[in-house]
C-alpha cells in the first residue's frame, strides 16, 4: 500500500522523484482514486496519511506525509489474510500494538485515539495468539484486520513515539522487516517512557486484559511492559536486536538518525541521543 501511494504521488507529480516528497504535506494534489486492500494485519496504512520509503542507495527510510494519500476506500477482508504465514503474521500484528501503545502514550493522544488505541490493543491481546496458531482461524483474523485499522485511526492522529524512530533505521539499515523490529524494542522504549506516563502504561495493562487493581501505576506500567514480552515470546518474536543481526558498531548511526526521525517528536519522554543509543544497547 505504501509503494501504491508512493506511485500515485508520482502521478500526480511526474517530474519529481519519491524523495523530493518526503515529510509532510509535499504532494498537495489530488491523486487518483485509491482503493486499499490490505493483505497483512499491521500496518494500518489504509487509513493513514503516511507512505514509508526505503531509499535502496543510503538504506534510510522516510516518510511521506500528506492528506490526500489517505486512500478513498479500504477494504477489511479476513480472507486475504488467510494464507500469510505465521512469522509474518506474528510481526505485522505486533506492528498493530506498537502502533496503539505509541499513539496512546504519545504527547497528542486525545480521546478519540485513546477510543481507537484500546480497542486495538484489546483486539491484539484476543486474537493475535489465535491467529498466529492458526491461520484459517477467519475470526481470529477478522479480529486482527480490526486491530490493524484502528491503531491505524490512532496513530495517524497521535502519531508514534522513539519505537518508529528508532525501528525505521533498523528496517533501512538492515533490511529488516518493520514489525520485528518494533516487536524488540516497544518494551524498552516503553520502560524508559515508564518514568513519565506510568498511569498511561497502567492502563494499556488494563486492556490487555490484565488484573492491576490495587497496584501502583508503576507496578501497572511493569505489568504491561511484561505482557507485551510475553506476547512477543508467544508469537515466536526473536528475543533481542542481535537475534537479527544488528551490531554494536552502529549503534551511534542509528540514534543519530533516529533522532532526525519525526516519531520521535511526540514520544512522551525527551531523550538525548546517549539515550537512545543506551535503550539500543538495552535492546541487543
Amino acid at each position: 500500500m505504501d509503494a501504491a501511494k508512493g506511485a500515485a504521488a508520482r502521478v500526480v507529480h511526474p517530474n519529481w522523484e519519491v524523495g523530493k516528497m518526503a515529510g509532510l504535506l509535499k504532494v498537495m494534489k489530488k491523486i487518483p482514486p485509491f482503493i486499499a486492500v490490505p493483505t497483512t494485519a499491521g500496518t494500518g496504512s489504509e487509513t493513514t496519511i503516511a507512505a514509508v520509503i526505503t531509499d535502496s542507495d543510503t538504506h534510510h527510510k522516510y516518510a511521506i506525509m500528506d492528506l490526500c494519500l489517505v486512500p478513498r476506500y479500504a477494504v477489511l477482508d479476513p480472507e486475504m489474510t488467510r494464507i500469510l504465514p505465521p512469522k509474518t503474521t506474528s510481526t505485522t500484528g505486533m506492528d498493530a500494538l506498537t502502533h496503539a501503545v505509541e499513539a496512546y502514550v504519545s504527547t497528542i493522544a486525545n480521546p478519540m485515539t485513546d477510543a481507537c488505541a484500546v480497542e486495538s490493543i484489546k483486539l491484539v491481546f484476543k486474537f493475535l495468539r489465535k491467529a498466529v496458531a492458526n491461520g484459517a482461524d477467519l475470526v481470529a483474523r477478522e479480529g486482527m484486520c480490526f486491530a490493524q485499522y484502528l491503531g491505524g485511526m490512532a496513530f495517524n492522529n497521535a502519531s508514534l513515539g522513539y519505537v518508529h524512530a528508532m525501528a525505521h533505521q533498523l528496517g533501512g539499515f538492515y533490511d529488516l522487516p518493520h514489525g520485528v523490529c518494533n516487536a524488540v524494542l516497544l518494551p524498552h522504549v516503553q520502560e524508559f517512557n515508564a518514568r513519565d506516563v506510568a498511569p498511561r502504561l497502567k492502563e494499556v495493562g488494563e486492556a490487555m486484559g490484565l488484573n492491576l487493581s490495587g497496584l501502583t501505576a508503576e507496578a501497572g506500567a511493569k505489568a504491561a511492559i511484561q505482557a507485551i514480552r510475553q506476547l512477543s515470546v508467544d508469537v515466536g518474536i526473536p528475543p533481542n536486536l542481535t537475534a537479527l543481526g544488528a551490531k554494536a558498531e552502529d549503534i551511534p548511526t542509528l540514534a543519530a538518525n533516529a533522532m532526525k526521525d519525526a516519531c520521535g517528536l511526540t514520544n512522551p519522554r525527551r531523550a538525548s541521543q546517549a539515550e537512545i543509543e543506551g535503550i539500543f544497547a538495552a535492546a541487543m
